[in-house]
């Protein structure tokens, strides 16, 4: 299916990209597939943080490092 530029460019799709076609209150709206798979991540990932213990972005970026970590030892033995 060819998407003109103009409209192609609003969502910030580029040749070869993947879109989707859904229904929101009456109207067929395009999206960039995998903004729509981030979206839904993200609706599903609600509240996972708080429920972990994690209170800020440092008990983030302190969980990936460690994972990491686990990670990398993993892969040397």
């Amino acid at each position: 299916m060819t998407i003109p530029v103009e409209i192609r460019k609003k969502p910030g799709l580029k040749d070869g990209d993947k879109v989707v076609f859904i229904e929101k209150r009456g109207d067929i709206v395009l999206m960039n597939s995998n903004r729509l798979a981030f979206e839904e991540f993200q609706r599903d990932m609600a509240g996972e943080a708080e429920k972990a213990g994690l209170e800020s972005e440092q008990d983030v970026a302190d969980l990936v490092k460690k994972i990491r970590g686990t990670m990398w030892e993993a892969q040397l033995v």
